[in-house]
């Protein structure tokens, strides 16, 4: 499953885009219609295809072969290309289960962006199903979205290193999650990964928990660090590490040994360390909670988490996989995500985020009266009436408008929050509200918006 399906019935096209996709370093297969088109599926199941929705002098069109691809080889992702007349039919494709649609004549850049989107989405899927059926999803992030992308790039380098990370971002968003995956990732994969809750631990049992003890009564009790040796040390929200911990921590990093609390021996170690926090410890090298020295040498290679809102993308994906985690993990009866659920998570508030999300799915599974698809409004009972649900909350910057002018401020929020749900791409926006594309290019200019972004914002550069 390495190459990559033409389904055209127009020779130079077909041709035009192998070649194109050969020069990136892919491998194609070509049909003209829909009988060749079957028997290169039965063949082999290729990692992609592209099909025209029309085909000449074959006895199936495009949304035939598409319906019996998604039930034959659903996990398969299929691109439909498209002429200047048939975007309404393309549309109807989405809606058949196609990850895009690209119009004739394509741009070979926006071919290119979203063949490798598609391809990177499939390759997810199957890795995360395969880790589902494994029983083992510790480790393993999940996710498509470019700001997710360019996490796991990050961490996929420091991995090979032994350099130290420093992982920052809001609560919630998987910073330990993303120490494990440098953990697992690395040459001390087979080696310990220990952490450190820093913000839970007491003050003062800090250094015992950290360097262990030695008693007459009890003998050696190994701390964290010597637990660690040859591993991972794991300090999560090292903001939290009292002040006096710090210059010991610190004496650790740069001599690799320590005494234990009641020994005279040195304890040597080896130990890659990663920390992390949600706090900016600029501010709190400032307020004097927290020691420069140290910062310097936990902060080589930072490293920012990004928050649930900046992966609203992903929302689906991570949504799905919390539920199929329940279902294994608990016993808990698996529930369906319909469109309108998932674009309802996708347009909330998550505060919490990842956390949020997963604590939101357990309960509605757990709560449940039956095994139907999940429905928005079980969501909106969900957020307690907190304002975080998609629930409508008029305020009063809204009731004291007139009536068409309250309706644009919808109407512009609405899509506004539509654009950000699918980053950006205005076809799936209008696709997703029932618009032709023209129609919601002529209503985000009425409204004031340009290519996303309010008109007032673009102007003054905001």
């Amino acid at each position: 499953m390495s190459d990559i399906l033409i389904v055209d019935d127009e020779r130079d096209i077909r041709e035009l885009i192998a070649d194109i996709l050969q020069d990136e370093g892919f491998a194609t297969r070509l049909a003209a219609n829909a009988d060749e088109a079957i028997a290169a599926l039965n063949a082999a199941e290729p990692a992609l295809m592209i099909l025209d929705i029309w085909l000449k002098d074959s006895r199936m069109d495009g949304i035939d072969i598409l319906k019996q691809v998604k039930r034959d080889n659903p996990s398969v992702p299929v691109v439909i290309i498209s002429g200047h007349g048939n975007i309404e039919i393309a549309v109807a494709a989405i809606k058949q289960g196609a990850y895009d649609f690209i119009e004739k004549p394509f741009n070979i850049d926006q071919l290119m962006v979203v063949i490798n989107r598609a391809m990177e989405t499939s390759r997810l899927r199957r890795e995360n199903s395969d880790l589902r059926r494994q029983g083992n999803g510790g480790v393993e992030m999940i996710g498509a979205s470019a700001p997710f992308r360019r996490l796991r790039d990050q961490l996929d380098k420091v991995a090979k290193s032994n350099g130290r990370v420093m992982l920052t971002g809001e609560p919630g968003t998987g910073k330990e999650l993303a120490a494990r995956y440098v953990h697992a990732h690395s040459p001390r994969a087979d080696a310990p990964f220990v952490t450190v809750p820093c913000a839970t631990i007491e003050p003062e049992r800090m250094e015992e928990v950290l360097f262990g003890r030695e008693t007459p009564e009890r003998g050696v009790e190994k701390g964290l660090l010597e637990q660690a040796h040859n591993g991972v040390i794991y300090f999560d929200e090292v903001a939290d590490m009292p002040l006096g911990t710090q210059p010991k921590i610190l004496r650790v990093l740069t001599e690799q040994q320590f005494t234990r609390a009641g020994g005279t021996d040195k304890v040597r170690v080896d130990l890659r360390v990663v920390s992390s926090t949600n706090r900016d410890l600029a501010v709190e090298i400032e307020a004097g909670r927290f020691r420069q020295e140290l910062y310097d040498r936990l902060n080589v290679v930072p490293v920012a988490v990004p928050s649930l809102a900046e992966r609203r993308d992903d929302i689906p994906a991570l949504a799905d996989h919390f539920v199929a985690w329940f279902a294994q993990s608990q016993g808990l009866t698996p529930r369906d995500l319909p469109e309108e659920t998932l674009a309802a998570l996708q347009a909330m508030k998550w505060p919490g985020n990842i956390r949020q999300l997963r604590n939101m799915i357990e309960r509605v599974l757990i709560l449940a009266e039956d095994s139907g698809p999940v429905q928005p409004a079980e969501l909106e009972a969900q957020t307690g009436g907190s304002g975080h649900g998609e629930g409508l909350a008029l305020g009063p910057a809204i009731t004291a408008l007139a009536l068409r002018e309250a309706r644009e401020m919808f109407e512009r929020e609405y899509l506004l929050t539509q654009i950000e749900r699918f980053g950006g791409n205005i076809s799936r926006t209008a696709q997703f509200v029932g618009m032709e594309r023209s129609a919601l290019h002529r209503k985000l200019k009425s409204l004031g918006v340009v290519g996303g972004i309010r008109a007032e914002d673009e102007v003054s550069g905001k």
